[in-house]
């Protein structure tokens, strides 16, 4: 069971504590809008833990402790890019830069501290997902007892209140007013005693614990005891650096974040974090095709191409790209210029089936059904043997040999589909159109019953259904079809709306019909029958 609520309300170490207490396992996520961490369980007990965009990062942590060089992780990253699913941690030990103890010690100050980093969040919302694990480069290879964690965690955000007061951001630069060490009455810590050498009132603290090998905690809490002692004290703020590396930096930390929202399914997040690359990048690639795809899954085909036609030219031509194009245009009910698009695609991928099948839906849509027919039974004479179609293929296959002209062939792939997918609506509805098209109502709305009977009921269905008894004089029946027709699809079409606006002017509600008659107008600005209706209604004397 999944759990979710705000930090507000429940602090991130009871959750972490009933998770352990519960013996859970699974993924728990935590944002506060402006950064994103996880924390994966199994058993209870912690297996790994990630804040994006902090240096608490395994790579970071290694050069940091002074294990391995900068040239030892820029040469194992670039190995990791060449050669995707490798662990960064086992590269280096394969290479020789650090043991595997070194490796195993490391792994788990980098999740203790992106832990501890996490009990510090007083605001944001958590979400714990069941059974999720961890993906395959961050597989566990420690285990960590959560009460050891919970404890030191609670200490630091004890000290942290504290150190705050003197060290309130990691920014911010110090500087020596006299040596510590000729105070023979102080007692200097490991940790103060590495910083000291490096405080030279240019460096910020977080310039300081990278340069001592120090985690953030231990660096401020060092200076935080020097400047309490008053060996130390504040000079200024470290200036944002105005570089090209930052600006990549910057980059990669809202992609960073932005990917791990999108995983997550908190799509806003990420599209705030993808609009902020765009602001330093306008054409970034990664940025541009992700937006399209959130726009596509959200509904919004034509912000989707917008996004495409301002990313660079790898995106766009990929086989992906053109793909993703063309279902843009294929819900603006552009079918022509979606397959050229897909013409593209299958130079690239000539084999896909999947393709194939999608070229033949979008040519029953170009109104182009014998050539539609012939692609279907092509599709299907691809499939490897004993494989049954998808019922999206019996759908429109079904359509596409009726439009054809072949009844015979659109009724025997009917039986088939049905045989197959005995609920899917779309098989049920569009047999019922070749049926109805026959003549055999009867038959056909028996079909149409059925579809709207199973869930999720096919809009279409209603709107065929509402059909029938527009026809035949049901006022009462075609309204109620129609009206569900369109709570399920608002932009179902502008012939429901004709005929609700019809149904309603003949009740006298003229000002309800005129609404429902505008919004047809609005979907069909050519339909000159609504158009007709308007001009008399609003032109009529008693009005």
């Amino acid at each position: 069971m999944a759990i979710e609520g705000q930090l507000e309300d429940v602090g991130l170490a009871d959750i972490c504590q009933l998770l352990a207490m519960g013996r859970k396992t699974g993924c728990l996520t935590v944002t506060d809008r402006s950064s994103f961490g996880y924390v994966y369980f199994d058993n209870g007990r912690v297996v790994y833990a990630n804040v994006l965009n902090r240096p608490d990062r395994l790579g970071e942590i290694l050069v940091r402790a002074g294990v391995i060089n900068r040239e030892d992780l820029s040469q194992a990253m670039e190995q990791q890019a060449r050669e995707p699913g490798q662990r960064l941690g086992q590269i280096l030990v394969a290479r020789g830069a650090l043991s595997e103890e070194d490796l195993l010690r490391h792994i788990t100050i980098q999740i203790e501290e992106a832990v501890y980093h996490l009990f510090t969040w007083e605001r944001g919302s958590f979400h714990f997902a069941p059974d999720e694990k961890p993906e395959e480069e961050e597989i566990a290879v420690v285990s960590i007892n959560p009460e050891s964690l919970l404890l030191e965690g609670a200490r630091r955000v004890d000290e942290w209140s504290l150190i705050e007061k003197k060290v309130p951001s990691m920014d911010l630069v110090f500087a020596l007013d006299r040596d510590p060490h000729g105070d023979e009455a102080l007692e200097l810590t490991s940790q103060q005693e590495r910083i000291i050498p490096l405080i030279d009132g240019s460096r910020s603290v977080e310039e300081l614990a990278a340069e001592a090998g120090m985690v953030d905690f231990d660096a401020a809490k060092a200076i935080f005891g020097l400047v309490q002692a008053g060996f130390a004290q504040r000079t200024g703020r470290k200036e944002p650096r105005r570089s090209e590396t930052e600006t990549e930096e910057s980059i990669t930390q809202h992609l960073n974040l932005a990917q791990a929202y999108d995983r997550a399914g908190m799509l806003e997040d990420a599209r705030r974090e993808y609009d902020e690359v765009l602001k330093l990048e306008p054409t970034q690639g990664t940025a541009r095709r992700r937006l399209a795809l959130i726009s596509l899954r959200e509904g919004r085909p034509e912000e989707a191409l917008e996004h495409f036609s301002n990313a660079p030219d790898e995106v766009t031509s990929s086989y992906a790209g053109l793909r993703n194009r063309a279902y843009a245009l294929e819900l603006l009910d552009r079918p022509d210029e979606a397959l050229t698009l897909l013409d593209r695609a299958t130079e690239l991928r000539a084999g896909d089936p999947e393709l194939l099948l999608t070229r033949a839906i979008l040519m029953l849509k170009a109104k182009r059904a014998r050539r539609a027919t012939e692609v279907f039974r092509r599709y299907r004479a691809g499939l490897p043997k004993g494989t049954r179609p998808p019922a999206l293929y019996y759908a429109y296959a079904i359509l596409a040999a009726a439009s054809a002209g072949d009844r015979d062939e659109a009724l025997r792939l009917g039986r088939e589909g049905l045989g197959s997918y005995p609920s899917h609506g779309a098989v049920l509805v569009n047999l019922g159109v070749v049926l109805e098209s026959q003549g055999e109502t009867t038959a056909a709305e028996a079909l149409f019953l059925r579809a709207v009977s199973e869930p999720p009921a096919p809009p279409q269905g209603h709107k065929n259904l509402g059909d029938l008894a527009y026809r035949r004089g049901d006022q009462a029946g075609a309204r109620a079809h129609f009206e569900r027709a369109v709570r399920l699809d608002p932009e179902m079409g502008d012939d429901v709306y004709l005929k609700l606006g019809n149904l309603a002017y003949k009740d006298g509600d003229r000002d309800w019909a005129l609404q429902l008659w505008s919004k047809a107008l609005e979907l069909n600005p050519h339909n000159e029958v609504v158009r007709t209706n308007l001009d008399l209604v609003t032109s009529s004397p008693d009005r």
